[in-house]
Formats: C-alpha cells, structure tokens, sequence
C-alpha cells in the first residue's frame, strides 16, 4: 500500500470514524485516500485552530481520541495554539500533519517548517516519519501515547513522499491501555491510617478522576469518611454538584466554603490535580493546617507546587478502590455543619429584574433539566458557566482550563456536539472571544452541528477589565469593545438562527426557541459591563481572603 492508505488504515484500526481539518499541497495523497475510503467522516473547518480545538472537544465529550489534519508551514503551525491548550488540560489529541518530500527538508522550501521542532515542548510526543516502513507503527504507537498514563496531543508528520511511497501493510489489533499504580499498598494502607485519624478531612478532586472514570470510587470515599467535597474547575463534574458534601469550585473565584474549608482543614486527600497557581495562590499559607495526600497519575505533579506528605502515584480509580478497602466509616458531623454554614455565604447577583450571568445559566439548566454539555471560552463567561450551573456528570463541563485559550469555545463545542449527537451543547463565550472564531459559525451551518452559542455580552473583555478596576485605578486600556458586529445579523449572514436579547423575558423565549429546533443558534445577550465575578481571590493572596464584591 502507499503510505496515505496505510494511514487511513491505522486510522481504521484505532476506532477513527471523524476527522476535522483543512487540506493543503502536501497532505493531498492523504486527503484522496480519506475520498476514496468513504469510511471517515470528514468536518472541513474555516481555519485549522478550529479544527485542533473541535478534535479536543470531540476527546473531552467522547472520552475517546480526536484527530484533525492540516497542511504543512502555516497549515500546521495553525494548530499550535490548540495543542497546546489540549496539552495543559491533559486531552487526547492525535494531530496529523505533512510536509515537503524529505530531499526538501531543511531546505527552507516553500511552506516548509518543523513542526516537530515547534511543538516538542507542547505534545506527549511527536514524530518526524522517516520511512513509509515505519509509518504503521508510529500511528500505532501514537494514539497508545494519547491516551494512556496522563493523556495528551501527540503529533505526526509526515513528509509528501511518504505518502506515496509503497510498502507491505499488515492489519494489526490496537494494544489496550491497562491502568496501573506506581505505588505500594504499604502507602496505600498509610495513607489509610492518617486518613482515619482526621477531624476534618477534605477532598480536593481534579480532571483526573474524570480522565480515570473515578467518580464511583471518589463519592465512595467521601461518603465513607463523612467530608465535604470541591473540585477545580477542571474536575467539575467529578462529583455531583446537586450533593450535600460539594462545596463549589476552589480557588481565585471559588467558593467561601471551599477556600476556608481547605484553609481550616486537617487532612486534604487531593486527586487528580496539580495544584495550579489559580487553585492555591500564596503557595506558603496553601492547606497549612492539613496533612496531605496526593493522588496522581504523573509522578512529577506530586510535590511540584504544594509539598505532599504522602503520594500515591498511579491510576485514581485503582487507588480509590484500594484506599475505601482500607478506610474506616466514620462521621464528621460537626465539620460538615461547619461547611454548611460556609456555604450559605455564597453570593447571589440575581437580584433585580436585569439580564446577568446567574440568571442565564440557571435558566439553562432548568430548560435543559440540567442534561447539557456546557462548553465555554475564556474569561467572565467561564467562571460563570462554572458558578451558576449544577455539573453532575463528568464530560459535561468542557473548557481550556491550563493554557486559558480565547477562542477554544466554538470549535470545541462543535466538536463535543459531532461527538454526543444525542446531546445538547451550548457554548458559552463572552463576545470577545466569539470574535476570535466566529467564523466557524460557517461549519456549524454547512454541517447543521446544532450547537447553541450563548454570548454574554458586555462589550468588553470582561475579566482584564475587572482587573482593570480593581487594580489599575479604572484605567480601562484597550479593554472596551465598542464595535461591531451585530452577532444576530452575522449569524444570520451563515444561514444560523440570530436572536438579540436584553432582559430576561427576551433570554428565556430564545433558548427555548432554540432548544425546540435541531439546529444551531447564536444569542447575543447584553448585560452589564461591570458584572463581575465574585468571590475572588487576589493575586498571591491566602485563598480564604476572599473580596465579594467590587471594592
């Protein structure tokens, strides 16, 4: 077979049934065999980041590997942005690219570049193939990388005359991933032993107990040691947000009850999470009171930002089912009181009859009986999206956590909708980032992917803006967006349904409108431009010294 066929094959043999990308001169070879095979569904996106961010959507939502294609030079370098968001939230993502014929490499030919080179710090791994011989395996061995250990993007390229060149092809069955632990049921069984003698134990959950389908095991354990519950903002989802224990999200914008919880506790049982600066912020008055334990796949997040005390390396549901063996049933009455109350502090900003983030989250939840898969950009809209809707089920909160991507929404929506076609997917974006891709608003239509785009629209970027106000003296530098475009009219420029909405009346005819229709649909809806989020946590601050409000 010539190369570009043995790639479709492999692609076959992994399961592959949806590509998304954009072709180019020298990924042609494989674009004709991708015609000629029919077996591969195809989604020709408006511009490659659309299509790297779509096949991250696809992986979040499925749990299964995404795939996009692109050309080589500006083709493939398109891509990076999206890599390296699927990289910083641990997402499996296979990029397939091409270049000029090996005799042309290094040669600075025409939309030459090395795209190894470029993404080596931002991917698993990534591969230059230097052999038709070898290109069987190295997809093989690719998609294993995706999606084993601490998933991530993994990318291939593959020079054009590759693509052509012709060698044996033998079907082989894909290798199967066998999570395993690191560490020894001698830790397991300390880790145990501490846990049991806590007055008030916390639980600190992660993506990674999504990424380990432990979210059985995770509210085993809770229910098992009698302890409040929170998550990153990553790990929504993990645990039922609708449960007693579930405290919010931590840190800068997390809850009242999450942040004093974790200051005031005495063990905290961390999983799945590497401690990012946006959860801990003053790393030295981090959980001072706790004792900690800290589960994760990667040995080199244990100890990296907060000292552990104990660490169990290893995959989260095979430990989990381990420690609940070992744990006995206790109950913390008087610490989950405590929590409770914390938890009534949580402030509410649907106060009065005006359109706000609160009341457009809710109303979503209520009209979709709390059953959608939220996906959002970057910024106020994402802290909201998180605040004001009840996750109760993992793959249902999708959003560019670590690398904090403008732009990632629409086509990582588009993506998790191709993927979970029973469900319904709403992005949500503020109208700064929509601007960033808004034109993927052309797939959406062309492929009738019924997406439902909700922007909240301040007419600013929102969150550099409340930064702006509380730490910047009100010197709005290059923050306000008074500009176009009238989001309903481009919408309806790519055939879209466009409803404009202003108060709350206006907000929830639309989403049921568009709700009742298997089609996409953009709402533009205008709230105020000081909305902001809150709690919050200032820079480098302890996490329980939360501001409320705008001060």
């Amino acid at each position: 077979m010539k190369g570009a066929e043995i790639l479709i094959q492999c692609l076959l043999e992994q399961g592959v049934d949806t590509v998304f990308g954009y072709p180019g001169g020298t990924i042609l070879n494989i674009y004709d065999e991708l015609y000629k095979c029919g077996k591969i569904k195809h989604y020709l996106t408006a511009h490659e980041q659309g299509a790297v961010h779509a096949a991250d959507g696809y992986a979040r939502a499925t749990d299964k590997v995404g795939v996009c294609f692109a050309t080589s030079g500006p083709g493939a370098t398109n891509l990076v942005t999206g890599i390296a968001t699927a990289y910083m939230d641990s997402s499996p993502v296979v990029a397939i690219t091409c270049n000029v014929a090996t005799n042309l490499l290094g040669r600075d030919s025409f939309q030459e570049v090395d795209i190894a080179g470029i993404t080596m710090p931002i991917t698993k791994h990534n591969y230059i193939v230097s052999s038709v011989e070898e290109l069987a395996d190295v997809v093989r061995e690719a998609f294993y990388i995706a999606k084993s250990g601490r998933r991530g993007p993994v990318l291939i390229d593959i020079p054009k005359d590759i693509t052509v060149a012709e060698c044996e092809y033998k079907a082989q069955e894909p290798e199967k991933y066998i999570p395993y632990i690191r560490c020894f049921d001698r830790d397991i069984k300390k880790a145990a032993e501490v846990i049991d003698k806590a007055e008030k134990p916390m639980i600190l959950a992660g993506g990674g107990i999504i990424a380990a389908k432990a979210e059985k095991e995770l509210m085993e354990l809770a229910d098992k040691i009698d302890c409040p519950v929170t998550t990153t903002l990553m790990g929504n989802g993990a645990f039922p947000q609708n449960s007693n224990r579930f405290t919010g999200m931590v840190g800068m914008h997390g809850t009242k009850a999450s942040n004093i919880g974790l200051t005031k506790c005495d063990i905290l049982i961390a999983i799945g999470t590497r401690f990012s600066d946006r959860v801990i912020s003053d790393a030295s008055k981090f959980a001072k009171n706790a004792r900690i334990i800290h589960i994760d796949i990667d040995p080199a997040e244990i100890s990296k930002n907060v000292k552990a005390e104990i660490d169990l390396t290893g995959d989260a549901k095979i430990i989990l089912e381990k420690l609940n063996a070992l744990v006995c049933d206790k109950k913390h009455t008087e610490w989950m009181n405590e929590i409770i109350e914390y938890k009534k502090g949580f402030p509410a900003i649907d106060i009065n009859d005006k359109l706000n983030p609160e009341f457009i989250m809710r109303t979503i939840e209520k009209k979709t009986a709390g059953d959608a898969v939220i996906v959002t950009e970057v910024g106020q809209n994402q802290m909201w999206a998180s605040q004001f809707y009840t996750y109760t089920k993992p793959n249902t909160f999708i959003s560019s956590g670590g690398l904090g991507t403008m732009g990632f929404g629409t086509g990582a929506a588009m993506g998790a909708q191709v993927g979970v076609p029973d469900k319904r997917v709403i992005s949500i974006a503020g109208d700064g980032c929509f601007r960033m891709n808004c034109n993927e608003l052309s797939t959406i239509s062309y492929y009738n992917i019924p997406v439902i785009i909700v922007i909240m629209n301040n007419k600013t970027l929102g969150m550099v803006r409340q930064w702006q106000t509380l730490f910047y003296g009100k010197r709005y530098s290059e923050t306000t967006l008074d500009r176009g475009p009238d989001f309903k009219k481009l919408a309806e420029a790519y055939y879209v349904d466009g409803y404009t909405v202003t108060n709350k009346a206006s907000f929830e005819d639309a989403i049921s409108k568009a709700l009742s229709k298997k089609a996409p649909a953009v709402i533009d809806c205008h709230i105020d431009t000081d909305c902001g989020v809150f709690p919050m946590v200032p820079p480098n601050i302890p996490i329980d010294k939360l501001m409320m409000k705008m001060d």
